[in-house]
Order: structure tokens, then sequence, then C-alpha cells
């Protein structure tokens, strides 16, 4: 069972939200909160294994709070809600540690998946949006290539396949790894690069130029 917690200064967005999750036989709802400050301490009481986190919020907005839930010990996954999909905060929000990011007239479908997806580890959440969202950025590279220089030729080739989304056990296969030796090889490179997660180290590789935005190679 997955425990969600809902942040939104709008109720009626949590509500339609939590209907479209309650349906679900292996998500429960834990608690809702209206404002980041809100979210930080219900995300203490309760524990939940996902977060998803209105940006634009009274009091404390949702990158604020996403920030301090990501630097405790064992934080849920963050994804944040947006109304608008080059909404630049969105960009902040994965900086500061968000998994993804979802809009709020998203299909419910996609609410699910985002639920589903953010709770494993080892995947990378739509990773097509990803990509069309560094590349319309258009940023300043925040890695620099001898960053990426530090990887090993195996490394790299995790890197990229990460960024095309596949999960662990997909590397291992089109890789012909073991999946302890893909694990081994997804904790070098975030350890190498300084990234908490697989989102930042898509994030580097994107904006360093290691892998190409436009083709997601």
């Amino acid at each position: 069972m997955t425990r969600v917690l809902l942040v939104d200064d709008e109720p009626l967005v949590r509500r339609g939200i939590s209907v479209t999750l309650s349906t679900e036989a292996d998500i429960e709802v834990v608690g809702e909160a209206e404002d980041g400050a809100e979210a930080v301490s219900q995300v203490r009481r309760l524990r939940p294994e996902v977060v998803l986190m209105d940006i634009r919020m009274p009091r404390v907005d949702g990158i604020s709070a996403t920030r301090t839930i990501m630097a405790a010990d064992r934080p849920p996954a963050v994804v944040v809600l947006t109304t608008f999909e080059n909404d630049d905060h969105v960009y902040d929000a994965l900086l500061a540690g968000a998994r993804g990011y979802l809009l709020k007239r998203a299909p419910a479908d996609d609410v699910v998946t985002a639920v589903r997806l953010a709770a494993q580890p080892d995947t990378l959440l739509f990773p097509a949006r990803l990509r069309d969202l560094v590349r319309q950025r258009s940023r300043q590279p925040v890695a620099s290539a001898p960053d990426m220089a530090r990887l090993s030729t195996r490394e790299g080739e995790v890197l990229r396949a990460v960024a095309r989304g596949l999960s662990n056990p997909e590397i291992a296969v089109e890789l012909h790894l073991g999946l302890e030796t893909v694990k081994t090889h997804v904790a070098a490179v975030l350890a190498k690069l300084g990234v908490r997660d697989r989102t930042q180290a898509v994030i580097r590789a994107y904006e360093s130029g290691f892998v190409v935005p436009d083709d997601g190679r």
C-alpha cells in the first residue's frame, strides 16, 4: 500500500485527487495539507511514501517545502502539481528534490501512474516530459564536463539508459549486466555527480550536454 499526502491550497483540487486515488486498492491517501508549512509537519507525523505538492501556495510554497522535506532522513518522493506546463517554478522544484511533476488537469490515469512510479526509487517519472522541460529551459549548464568525465564508460551507459526512463531491471537486460551490478553503477553515478536521485542525475546529464535533450540519447 502506497501512502500519499495531498498538498494544495485549493480544497477542490485536493478533493478531486483524493477521489481519483481512493479507487485504487494499492494507494491510500493518509492526509492533506493546505500549504508548505503544514506539508512539512504532516510528512513528519504521517510518514507518507509519496507527496503530491502544489507549487504556488501561501506562507510556504511547494519549492521551499520540498527542499525542507528532502533534507530529512528517508524523505518521501515528492511530485509537484502545477497549473501551467511551462511554469518556471517546476524546474526549480525538481532541483530542490522533486521526482517529477503533474499538471492539475492531468487525466486520472496519469495521477495514479505518477504515484505508483514515484514510490519506486529505480524509475524515472515521465522521462519525455523531463527531457522537454530541460530543452525549454535553455539554462546555463549546472554541471561541467569534468563532472561527467569522472564517470566510467559503463556508468555513462547506465546514465544514458536512466535518462531514457529504463528501470534497473530493464538496464540489466539491455546492457547484459546483473541487477546488483546495475544498482552499484547507479549508486556510483549519483555519488560522483553529488545528486540525490535519478531525476537530478538526468538533469545534470542534459544540462552538461552529456545527454542531448533533443533525442534523449
